[in-house]
């Protein structure tokens, strides 16, 4: 299950809306081993495509190593689809490459609906988990 803020929810969901109709990425961080989702990275989707994704590779090198430095990792890979559903494509899947995140999935091909689904990706076995968002107390 994935547990998210609502305030990082929502800046997932502005983003993806914000780059329509474009494909939007990024991460949230978290501190290694605690699969909590605490920094919002949004990051550059390199291809300015409307049906692909891919991390500028000076951009992915500047927030690894962030990371590395403040003992975080990637929690959450995000990324959204302009028109189509929130499921990982044949190319996000052979791209998924940290089998401990959590791959979030926006699709913006509704203005008047979120789709937001987030997945496990394993080895090329995508399994859909649920999502809690936590209001801030």
């Amino acid at each position: 299950m994935l547990r998210i803020d609502r305030s990082i929810y929502d800046k997932i969901v502005a983003h993806a809306r914000r780059d329509h109709p474009d494909e939007a990425c990024g991460i949230v961080a978290g501190p290694e081993g605690s699969d909590r989702p605490e920094r919002f990275v949004e990051m550059i989707n390199a291809e300015r495509s409307p049906t692909f994704y891919r991390f500028d590779s000076r951009e992915q090198l500047k927030v690894w190593r962030e990371m590395d430095e403040r003992d975080e990792e990637p929690v959450i890979i995000y990324h959204s689809h302009t028109a189509t559903e929130a499921y990982p494509s044949r190319t996000d899947v052979s791209y998924a490459s940290e089998p401990n995140a959590h791959y979030v999935l926006v699709s913006t091909r509704d203005p008047e609906t979120v789709e937001f689904r987030s997945y496990r990706i394993v080895d090329g076995v995508v399994t859909e988990e649920p999502v809690e968002i936590v209001e801030q107390g």
